[in-house]
């Protein structure tokens, strides 16, 4: 007779599935960011007061701040709400965050556009996972007495 082992498949719960879908957004929201400095000039841009074509100003830092910060709170947030306002929550800051990916790639040039629309590509894979995750909740029998 002989016993072999298996890994145990032991399932990750919604929250924490959640959680992990927005901290990889986070980072990939960090690295392309982080990787666009690679690309000709934009350092000089930074260096010359300009991000985007816009004006480095405290409204524009905050503008990014809240960008990133909505993932990064919905990690937090994926991982410590109760499962009905967690999943509204998934719900809808995903179908809202949804357009401010996709406005990232307005930023390109065509000598980047292969790269924007791979990064941007998965980052919208990311945001259906959330979405479907969230709206796939499973639900269990209430008992009542």
């Amino acid at each position: 007779m002989t016993t072999s082992t298996t890994l145990d498949p032991a399932p990750l719960s919604v929250r924490g599935k959640l959680a992990a879908a927005w901290m990889s957004l986070v980072y990939l929201i960090l690295y392309i960011d982080y990787f666009h400095l690679y690309q000709p000039g934009e350092i000089d841009s930074i260096r010359n007061g300009v991000i985007f074509e816009f004006a480095i100003s405290g409204a524009l830092m905050s503008v990014f701040f809240v960008i990133i910060a909505i993932p990064g709170l919905m990690v937090l947030l994926s991982a410590a709400l109760p499962a009905r306002a967690n999943r509204i929550t998934n719900l809808v800051v995903t179908a809202l965050y949804i357009p401010i990916i996709i406005v990232n790639v307005a930023g390109t040039t065509a000598d980047y556009v292969g790269y924007y629309v791979l990064t941007i590509g998965v980052e919208l894979a990311i945001m259906a996972y959330i979405l479907r995750t969230a709206a796939t909740w499973p639900r269990v029998t209430a008992v009542t007495k």
